[in-house]
């Protein structure tokens, strides 16, 4: 059981260190645990620290892409070179890494998919007031919008299974916390909530700037998630509503209309109300469409799950062009960390890691590195 831990960074030269420090060297039921890093096109040098640092793989981008897709990226990464479980965290010591064996551990026990850390946003007196009230709106909307108990949306700090993986996809630029819960749901993964603990903020969030800012980004990712996967609810109910609407001003014209043929008055209604019953079949025929298309995307969605785990059964002695086809990805070399037991001595680990590499083969670092 290899438990992969990533962490996307942009410019995290100076949280890196103590963030690796505070991860666990072993986890209960796990066999190996290995790092990787997901540099975002920093221009700090933040992968160059992240190899020092002793983590096992960097993955670099010339540019930034977003928190959104170096999440995709990685958990894409962290399927090719064999993780089991994969655990996201923030690389600004946010959580506590001594939380990360309960987050993989109902996993472990094969009763979640998708587990997510809960910060527990009510009390957690790390938080503003402002932001303990949008954490608690966000999650009750995604949680309305997914049909997925789950009691911290947005939190990064979540752990998931090969199949939750393979399944998951983000399509936003934004972030992927929200989009994937909505996935999760569509999807019939077993999400699960787990109580972690975070650290003291170290620096301003980089995702978004201010509250208004992060309705700003966060409100069109779940209106699109949800047009997405639920398509003939939202336009059909737009339509059966308009179309409500027009027959009640249809039936106050001719209500009068009957009741005095020779007074011309309320065609206001009746021009308001025949809008509206066209208006009403031109967004149920959105609807259709939008049914059509979430069909194609689902056949999309389901081909791509397949192709996947096509390219994941390619035996390891032919498994080269696969590990390679990912542009920045790197092996540093570190030695895996043992999962469970005690330390081992240079000898095995050193074993473990050629192990690793001659199935892998994943190119070390160039020289210079970067």
């Amino acid at each position: 059981m290899k438990l992969l831990i990533q962490i996307p960074c942009f410019n995290e030269r100076e949280q890196l260190p103590a963030t690796l420090a505070d991860l666990p060297r072993r986890a209960a039921g796990v066999d190996a645990i290995e790092l990787l890093v997901i540099d975002d096109g920093s221009t700090d040098g933040t992968a160059e620290i992240a190899e020092q640092l002793g983590v096992h793989y960097v993955l670099r981008f010339p540019r930034r892409r977003g928190l959104a897709a170096a999440f995709q990226a990685g958990v894409d990464a962290s399927l090719r070179v064999g993780a089991d479980v994969i655990v996201n965290t923030d690389a600004d010591n946010q959580y506590r890494g001594e939380d990360i064996a309960r987050l993989v551990e109902p996993i472990l026990a094969e009763r979640a998919d998708l587990v997510i850390g809960d910060r527990r946003n009510g009390t957690n007196g790390h938080f503003s007031l402002s932001k303990r009230w949008l954490q608690r709106l966000g999650t009750w909307v995604v949680r309305r919008a997914s049909g997925v108990v789950v009691r911290d949306a947005t939190s990064g700090f979540r752990a998931m299974n090969r199949k939750a993986a393979l399944t998951l996809f983000v399509h936003n630029r934004f972030s992927y916390t929200l989009e994937t819960l909505i996935q999760a749901g569509q999807a019939g993964l077993a999400v699960e909530n787990v109580p972690v603990r975070t650290n003291p903020v170290t620096r301003p969030s980089r995702l978004f700037g201010s509250t208004f800012d992060y309705l700003r980004k966060s409100v069109p990712v779940i209106l699109r998630s949800f047009l997405m996967y639920w398509p003939v609810q939202t336009f059909g109910g737009a339509a059966l509503l308009l179309l409500a609407m027009g027959l009640v001003l249809i039936g106050r014209f001719l209500y009068f209309y009957l009741g005095d043929p020779g007074y011309s008055g309320h065609v206001q209604s009746l021009l308001v109300g025949v809008g509206a019953v066209i208006l009403s079949f031109v967004v149920g025929l959105m609807a259709m469409l939008g049914d059509l298309l979430a069909a194609n995307r689902r056949l999309a969605e389901e081909t791509l799950v397949r192709l996947r785990r096509l390219e994941l059964a390619i035996p390891h002695d032919e498994a080269d062009d696969r590990a390679e086809s990912i542009d920045g990805l790197y092996r540093t070399g570190a030695a895996p960390w043992l999962g469970q037991g005690e330390p081992v001595g240079l000898s095995h680990a050193a074993a473990i890691s050629e192990t690793a590499a001659s199935s892998i083969r994943l190119p070390r670092c160039p020289s210079p590195c970067g």
